[in-house]
């Protein structure tokens, strides 16, 4: 990071420097021939040849001719941003179209997920995952842990079909996700995410988001079962109050977010780092409401803080796009292994 640090530095100071020294050079040179005109016209005006008259349309034409140089010399780093934002515009129109949707719904979702010899990368000079395998039966808890860039939240887009695998196939229930339409398959899905999105809009629509015709009751219970049924009363219109960017804090917009996927009670979920905004006595109620809405449901869990899957029905442990080890809690701390060193530079050893 150093390294490519000090190269962006490096670019930057040369990019500020010359676009800085635009200008003044186009104001020289337009000074000197502004002085050249003038020199010729005094050196002229003597010996008959030139007025005083005529000098100063000279110097007003030269005034003129010069302008346009001087205002585009003062916009060329806007005009050489602009050229790169148009070649990303561009770069964006060529990309090939996303293969278009199958007719097939997903039914009645059992939860049994199976990824078989899955390959995928972002760029193909730098492979992410690789023949990478598992099989969750219906209501498996299973945690996915590991360092930063090892492949967890890719494998939670692939799972969505944010992006279609390279080689390999995933299927629920027997069904390749590539067979049924995304509608479908995402409606299958319940996520809470370490990053929060809500609209512009009414506490009450913000819930709702995914079942529009919720009732209030179940709006309220869903909020309640969450935990953010108390600061939601305290909010100037409760359930009416239209939510902005300073109006609720991060934790409290998390909450909004898992009361969201509480109320639509979706077969299968996807936890990535859903309590990281909540206070950890909150953390504690969220946690238990989790457990519960789990029980049945296939649940993918993306934990940094292993202290919230212990109670996972198998654990994966990830490293550069593979399965280095897979076990419950127990077995993978007795094994010793890379998740051992992961639990252990979290909480001391007992």
């Amino acid at each position: 990071f150093a390294e490519i640090n000090e190269e962006l530095m490096k670019y930057s100071q040369q990019a500020t420097f010359y676009s800085s020294l635009t200008n003044p050079c186009t104001r020289f040179v337009n000074s000197i021939i502004y002085a050249g005109v003038a020199l010729v016209g005094v050196l002229l005006i003597p010996l008959g040849s030139l007025t005083v008259g005529g000098l100063s349309v000279l110097l007003a034409y030269a005034n003129q001719y010069m302008k346009p140089f001087n205002d585009i010399s003062s916009v060329v780093t806007e005009l050489q941003n602009a050229l790169a934002c148009a070649s990303r515009v561009f770069a964006l129109m060529q990309e090939p179209e996303e293969k278009p949707d199958d007719s097939q719904q997903l039914g009645h979702v059992r939860g049994q997920v199976c990824i078989r010899d899955v390959s995928f990368c972002y760029d193909r000079s730098h492979p992410l995952i690789e023949q990478f395998a598992l099989q969750a039966k219906p209501g498996m808890r299973i945690a996915i842990v590991g360092p930063t860039g090892c492949g967890k939240t890719t494998l939670i887009n692939l799972l969505m079909r944010f992006y279609d695998v390279d080689s390999g196939t995933i299927s629920i229930d027997g069904t390749p996700i590539t067979s049924v339409s995304r509608h479908s398959l995402r409606n299958s899905f319940g996520m809470v995410l370490q990053e929060t999105w809500l609209k512009s809009d009414t506490v009450r629509e913000n819930i709702r988001f995914g079942r529009p015709d919720a009732t209030d009751q179940e709006v309220i219970q869903a909020a309640k079962s969450a935990h953010c049924w108390d600061f939601i009363r305290r909010l100037p219109k409760g359930l009416d109050t239209v939510l902005r960017e300073d109006s609720v804090s991060q934790g409290q917009k998390q909450l909004l977010c898992i009361a969201r996927v509480m109320l639509c009670l979706p077969p299968m979920l996807i936890l990535d780092e859903a309590t990281s905004s909540i206070d950890t006595r909150t953390e504690i109620l969220v946690q238990q409401a989790f457990d519960t809405l789990m029980e049945g449901r296939t649940s993918f869990v993306v934990a940094h803080r292993l202290s919230t899957v212990r109670n996972a029905s198998l654990i994966l442990v990830m490293r550069d796009g593979k399965i280095i080890e897979q076990g419950t809690h127990q077995e993978l701390l007795e094994a010793g292994g890379f998740y051992s060193e992961l639990y252990n530079s979290q909480f001391q050893p007992s």
